[in-house]
């Protein structure tokens, strides 16, 4: 007896947006200065949600969009924007340490 085995695809498992984000911020997490595994989580996420309505959201065109977000694509950082924009996504910067006031303390 063969076992059939199938590419895993996180898309198929991204239902809810909670799931979504969940999944982007730990992507992030786990990608350091990586920015191509960062775009690919995006692609993933714009497969779950629906490729045709982010480029008609973007403004992008879809195949441009696949290309971009496929982790072998190099998309600028307003591609990016637009993407998260388009997701429903806000992106925040947070400083890398957790006590800002005693940084700032120390500083003066």
């Amino acid at each position: 007896m063969t076992l059939k085995l199938r590419k895993w695809d996180s898309a198929e498992y991204l239902k809810t947006e909670e799931d979504m984000v969940l999944y982007l911020e730990a992507c992030m997490e786990e990608a350091g200065d990586d920015a191509a595994f960062i775009a690919k989580a995006l692609g993933t996420i714009a497969r779950a949600r629906g490729m045709s309505q982010l480029a008609k959201d973007t403004g992008l065109g879809r195949e441009s969009l696949y290309k971009a977000l496929s982790g072998e694509g190099n998309p600028s950082f307003a591609t990016i924007l637009k993407v998260i924009h388009a997701l429903g996504f806000k992106l925040h910067i947070h400083g890398q340490t957790k006590d800002i006031h005693k940084i700032t303390k120390n500083a003066q």
